[in-house]
């Protein structure tokens, strides 16, 4: 028996960083929205009671530095299941690209497992168990568009954005999340408009939410990463809408409704950034076709 689950992108619309808790976190609000760039996920009962990772890609670690085999093990620690799995992963999303793609993995083992193992476990305590495991991985369960705040564990769902093109693009250079947050000036910073956001994705107002994209993350990335910066302009100067860097970075994206347009950024970017790629937004609950 085996069970298949994908495994979605997800970029920031808006990232912003409130303050630090008293927990040593930051309090964070950010408006998240899932593209159709993803990994695919299977699942394989297993009699014996162990939790095996497969995948191809050199990249993505088969031990607990993985963060579908921690969704594994904590489901089976909390609810004492003897039976084990085998989980492939076909991985597409570039690794540690501020596009959520282990966490999206997380997530889909939390809701791929829940059906392997009969758990019938409600997607809000599947989010619960996420909270866990990382930030992003809440968010991920719910594989929508939602405002997350918190750490990122609370999640209030919204409709999906408008439909348009998404152009990613990822440079080689990789970034450090914790790196990133430890060197926020919290004073400093020039915060998105949220509010105005949710308003302009319940209106389906495109050019509402191309005129609010916002990362505060930027403030840290941008300096210490040209190439980010240049990716942003060369998407400017090619025909995007509107441009932001995705979670901590080092992914740009650019959003277009025109295809033809989003082919044109795709070109202009092949000379210097190898992993470019032309998507969807997709912003609703997706299943494996």
């Amino acid at each position: 028996m085996y069970i298949l689950e994908k495994a979605p992108a997800k970029i920031n619309l808006t990232l912003d960083v409130l303050y630090k808790r008293p927990d040593q976190y930051h309090e964070i609000e950010m408006i998240m929205t899932t593209v159709d760039l993803a990994d695919r996920l299977e699942f394989f009962l297993l009699q014996e009671d162990k939790v095996e990772v497969v995948s191809e890609n050199r990249f993505v670690p088969n031990d607990e530095r993985n963060l579908a085999y921690r969704a594994a093990k904590l489901l089976k620690e909390r609810f004492q299941i003897s039976l084990g799995v085998k989980i492939k992963i076909d991985k597409q999303i570039p690794v540690a690209a501020g596009l959520a793609g282990g966490s999206s993995d997380a997530a889909a083992t939390f809701r791929g497992l829940n059906r392997l193992w009969q758990l019938n476990l409600s997607i809000e305590e599947l989010a619960n168990l996420g909270a866990e495991v990382g930030s992003d991985v809440s968010f991920c369960v719910y594989n929508s568009t939602a405002l997350a705040k918190g750490r990122g564990e609370t999640i209030v769902e919204l409709p999906a954005p408008p439909k348009c093109w998404v152009v990613l693009a990822k440079p080689v250079q990789g970034v450090s999340t914790q790196s990133v947050y430890q060197s926020l000036l919290l004073d400093d910073l020039d915060h998105p408009d949220t509010k105005g956001m949710v308003d302009a994705i319940k209106q389906s107002d495109y050019q509402g939410v191309c005129n609010r994209l916002k990362n505060v993350l930027e403030s840290v990335t941008l300096p210490k990463n040209p190439e980010v910066e240049q990716i942003k302009e060369q998407m400017l100067r090619s025909g995007a809408d509107a441009v932001l860097m995705s979670g901590s970075g080092p992914t740009v994206f650019g959003l277009v409704q025109q295809e033809s347009r989003a082919d044109r950024i795709y070109n202009s970017l092949r000379g210097f950034c190898e992993e470019v790629y032309v998507v969807r937004l997709l912003g609703t609950h997706q299943t494996l076709d």
